[in-house]
């Protein structure tokens, strides 16, 4: 009987949580303001776990953690040490709650925290160098023209081409596995040729965007199927540059198509016509959305299930952070006209909206959290239907590229 009544008193408040959230009006705003008191009380929260754990500061040789992730088992934030793929994105979202607040509490916050990851500039060890750095640092510099910032930027970029393996024309992702993969290259590294882009502007040294046009064309040639579905592990022989597998680490299996992977690409591909306004790169990125919102397995609320080939669905975990990067994308996919242009804007704008209503988390709860009903990795039973950073992270930006959009505002300011 009490396992009944905890069933029904879950589906009771997860009703009423969906019901009381309502949109009116200005979407953007209603979820800015949202943001601003769940993020506060985030870093009470983060505060709180960081005294808990006692690891404020460096001890017994261990490194400080910077910054939340996801929650743990208790319902506590989650935190990360700086060399963690995820670090870069909660100063990120304090920046994004600068930009659009122009609230210097915000800025002071995102100084912070965007402070504490600059060791990792010179980590040749990761391709996540973007995620980590770009979306903190790269963020603080568009906002600020801190010229503190530029030389930890351009480290970076050193550091991430150092990954470079010229016969294979890609960036080695990962280092581990090294028993099952050459060199793997996952179809996240598209996210993080940004950053390559953005040195090459700055430098003037051409050499970080032939490697990121490089990366970008042999990731085109190899990770996708006819239908414009992805592979996620692509493992390279770094002599021969030939294809050794074709694997996946977090979808369901080698031939399915792990949804936020399928994220990474169309929103990769679309900045890569930003920034190179070469149209195959363009092509590309309809491609996959055309891939993602005609797929049969897509819900009518186009808050994709954890991969599309998922075998019990409907009863699979959803992936919100899949949802925000599509989201974010697609306003910039828009952007560059085409017959399906408003299409892509109402895509994103629907996606938004059921989020708002049905995913976003509990007001001074969840951690702190905005979005709830991510998955990180269902194969390893890790980071199932839960808050995800970087679910949030690209959930502020894809509101602050619709108010751009609908305000006649560049995207991207460089």
């Amino acid at each position: 009987m009490y396992k009944i009544f905890t069933l029904f008193s879950i589906l009771a408040i997860g009703l009423f949580t969906s019901c009381k959230t309502q949109v009116s009006g200005d979407l953007t705003k209603q979820n800015f303001d949202f943001a601003s008191e769940q993020l506060t009380y985030a870093l009470q929260e983060i505060d709180s776990a960081k005294a808990r754990d006692g690891r404020d500061s460096l001890t017994k040789a261990e490194k400080p953690l910077v910054s939340p992730r996801t929650l743990d088992e208790n319902g506590n934030p989650k935190l990360v040490v700086s060399r963690d793929w995820t670090s870069g994105f909660f100063p990120g979202e304090l920046w994004y709650m600068y930009e659009y607040t122009k609230d210097p509490n915000w800025e002071k916050q995102a100084r912070a925290f965007t402070a504490s990851l600059e060791v990792q500039k010179f980590t040749k060890t990761t391709h996540d160098l973007g995620f980590i750095l770009y979306c903190s640092f790269g963020n603080g510099l568009r906002l600020t023209n801190d010229q503190r910032y530029k030389p930890i930027l351009m480290e970076a970029a050193n550091s991430l081409i150092s990954r470079y393996k010229p016969n294979a024309k890609i960036i080695r992702s990962w280092d581990h596995n090294r028993d099952k993969w050459q060199c793997p290259v996952i179809i996240d590294n598209m996210m993080n040729l940004e950053l390559l882009f953005w040195a090459s502007r700055e430098s003037g040294d051409s050499t970080y965007y032939n490697i990121a046009v490089n990366h970008a064309n042999t990731t085109m040639k190899n990770h996708f199927r006819p239908d414009y579905g992805t592979y996620h592990v692509i493992d390279y022989d770094t002599i021969t540059g030939n294809v050794l597998n074709r694997h996946t680490h977090q979808g369901y299996a080698h031939e399915s198509t792990w949804a936020r992977g399928e994220a990474w690409a169309l929103y990769g591909y679309t900045m890569c016509y930003r920034e190179t306004k070469d149209s195959a790169y363009l092509d590309q990125a309809r491609h996959v959305a055309n891939f993602i919102f005609t797929n049969p397995n897509l819900p009518e609320d186009l808050i994709p299930y954890w991969d599309f080939n998922a075998p019990e669905i409907p009863n699979e975990p959803r992936d919100v952070s899949a949802a925000t990067v599509i989201a974010s994308a697609l306003y910039e996919l828009s952007s560059f006209g085409g017959e399906k242009a408003v299409q892509y804007k109402e895509q994103a704008d629907t996606i938004l909206k059921n989020l708002t209503l049905h995913y976003r988390a509990t007001l001074h709860d969840d951690g702190g959290f905005l979005l709830l009903h991510s998955t990180g990795s269902k194969p390893s039973d890790s980071e199932v239907d839960v808050p995800l950073v970087y679910a949030d992270y690209y959930f502020l930006e894809a509101l602050l590229r619709k108010e751009k959009i609908e305000n006649n505002l560049s995207l991207i300011e460089k």
